[in-house]
């Protein structure tokens, strides 16, 4: 499966409980087709008390929601945005804004 945004791209939620948020990729699976996004879909989960934490109980942590769900995110159009490919004359492939035309 192929997924469109890559790790350390800004991207913005479009659909879900948390659309609207805006936030980094922190991991891309392709394999499942899902994004880790900092600061989206944050769950609730029980720890046991273990040596990292002494403490144990209830942690905040962010949850993979499905790559369809999130668009890149352009700091020049200040939109999501959907993106073309292009190839320059150096042969370097790069991503560019539909918008705008800015490159990723």
């Amino acid at each position: 499966m192929k997924v469109h945004v890559r790790k350390n791209d800004t991207v913005v939620v479009i659909s879900g409980k948390d659309s609207g948020k805006i936030g980094e990729v922190l991991q891309v699976s392709p394999k499942t087709g899902k994004v880790l996004v900092k600061g989206v879909n944050i769950v609730s989960k029980h720890e046991k008390p273990s040596r990292t934490n002494m403490q144990g109980g209830i942690i905040k942590v962010e949850s993979p929601i499905y790559s369809s769900k999130v668009m890149l995110y352009c700091d020049k159009c200040k939109s999501a945005t959907r993106i073309s490919h292009k190839v320059l004359e150096d042969g370097t492939k790069v991503r560019i804004c539909k918008k705008c035309g800015e490159t990723f």
